[in-house]
């Protein structure tokens, strides 16, 4: 579905991502591990049209989207859930969902979507006309996955979304993150909880200072001796 090879990025003199070659295949999770300032948001920010590459290619459904701008990459059905979530607080939760909706390729069917999203997360529809800004961290993260899915996305790229979030509200992120995917979504994982998201991982790839360093098996990964130390300080 997803095919990146040989991605330079940079900003300004400094480069941000060196070489990164990975793929997605249809229907699975995939997880990008590493350390802050490894490249993964910047990864993430690169295949939504928002950096443009210096080098390599994005292939998406086998066409090359490298350095296109993020409405169209939007547009194609790449959804992106951004790091700290987003939303639009003093818009109420309904008009962040209409914004969502907004994609020429989800227009004609927003209200099927409208109606999937509040069932997924009920909370959204008891809280309709509520600013954004006055929800919970958790309700923020509900907000910003339905918006994301408001979009018919076909894949999605979820950025730290257990980032400043209550255990148990991390969970039921995470759970929801599983059940898109069981429902066909294929998702990209950058997750600071690494243990978490390589038990949910079909594939996973370690990041370090821009480049790929490691891939296997989310259960692989979990595995490794230098991923257990370096990442779960066993």
């Amino acid at each position: 579905m997803l095919q990146i090879a040989n991605l330079d990025v940079f900003y300004g003199d400094a480069q941000a991502l060196d070489a990164v070659s990975l793929e997605v295949a249809e229907g699975v999770i995939v997880a990008i591990v590493g350390a802050n300032g490894a490249g993964k948001t910047s990864l993430i920010r690169t295949i939504a049209g928002m950096n443009r590459p210096r080098a390599g290619t994005i292939h998406f459904r086998g066409q090359d989207i490298a350095g296109w701008p993020s409405f169209k990459v939007c547009d194609l059905g790449i959804g992106q859930v951004a790091e700290g979530r987003q939303v639009f607080p003093t818009l109420s939760v309904a008009e962040n969902l209409e914004m969502g909706a907004m994609l020429p390729r989800a227009r004609a069917h927003r209200e099927r979507n409208r109606d999937r999203v509040l069932s997924l997360f009920p909370i959204l529809a008891e809280r309709s006309k509520q600013a954004a800004g006055t929800l919970s961290g958790g309700e923020q993260q509900m907000l910003a996955i339905a918006r994301c899915l408001m979009g018919e996305p076909q894949l999605v790229m979820f950025d730290e979304p257990s980032l400043g979030l209550a255990p148990a509200i991390v969970q039921d992120v995470l759970r929801t993150i599983v059940q898109l995917n069981k429902e066909g979504l294929t998702c990209i994982l950058v997750e600071q909880n690494v243990a978490v998201s390589l038990k949910i991982a079909s594939h996973a790839y370690v990041l370090e200072n821009g480049r790929i360093v490691m891939s296997g098996t989310g259960g692989e990964l979990l595995g490794n001796d230098k991923v257990r130390e370096a990442y779960l300080g066993m």
